[in-house]
């Protein structure tokens, strides 16, 4: 009974959780605002290392889920998907950096439409991400649970949304464009960004998961 008193019990997982969230939303807006100042040198390296800063700032989070994982005995959820459910969230922060790292690399010259449109998306993706996320820690009432699966069929719409956009944004591109260095720069872009909301999608999945078997 003693012992069972003295090892470490739960954790500030959900905490965690949600500050990862918070830094994966300011990545995707700094990566938004980026993309609306790209032709301002300044303003895109200003931009550029905000992404750079959120992107830390998440690992920093996800090192300490990690390291609270192995000092915890009583975990709130289970082990596996507080592993899990972390690490995919990283994978979110680190596809948006990833993104603005290509542009800079590929001397990407200016913003298509197509671009900005699946920048909306991931901006949406991630806010509804964190919407839910920040639902985990009550889902034992069952109204809570119900909208984290609302707002994770959201994530699911939106990933959609973004498959239909790179669809027509590849069709596009091998059309209408006739450099084809410009093609090779595009088209990484474009499929960095829809992979964000494939992630984003991916996290939501694993919040159904912890939801169906802990609420």
């Amino acid at each position: 009974m003693i012992f069972g008193k003295l090892l470490p019990r739960e954790g500030n997982f959900f905490e965690l959780f949600n500050q990862h969230a918070n830094h994966i939303v300011a990545a995707a807006n700094a990566f938004a605002e980026l993309v609306k100042n790209y032709s301002d040198p300044a303003l895109r390296e200003k931009y550029n290392q905000q992404v750079d800063d959120a992107e830390g700032a998440a690992d920093s989070v996800t090192l300490e889920v990690n390291r609270l994982l192995h000092k915890t005995f009583i975990t709130p959820i289970d082990r596996e998907q507080i592993h899990s459910l972390i690490n995919t969230m990283d994978d979110v922060a680190d596809l948006l950096q990833d993104s603005a790292e290509t542009m800079a690399l590929y001397d990407v010259r200016h913003m298509t439409e197509e671009i900005q449109r699946l920048t909306d998306l991931c901006v949406k993706c991630c806010e509804r991400l964190r919407s839910a996320v920040s639902l985990l820690g009550d889902i034992a009432n069952s109204k809570t649970a119900e909208a984290a699966l609302k707002t994770c069929t959201e994530i699911d719409q939106l990933e959609t949304d973004a498959d239909r956009v790179l669809r027509t944004a590849m069709s596009k591109l091998f059309r209408t464009e006739p450099d084809v260095r410009e093609v090779i720069k595009l088209k990484a872009i474009y499929e960095l960004l829809e992979t964000v909301t494939d992630k984003c999608e991916d996290v939501a999945k694993l919040i159904e998961g912890v939801i169906l078997e802990n609420s």
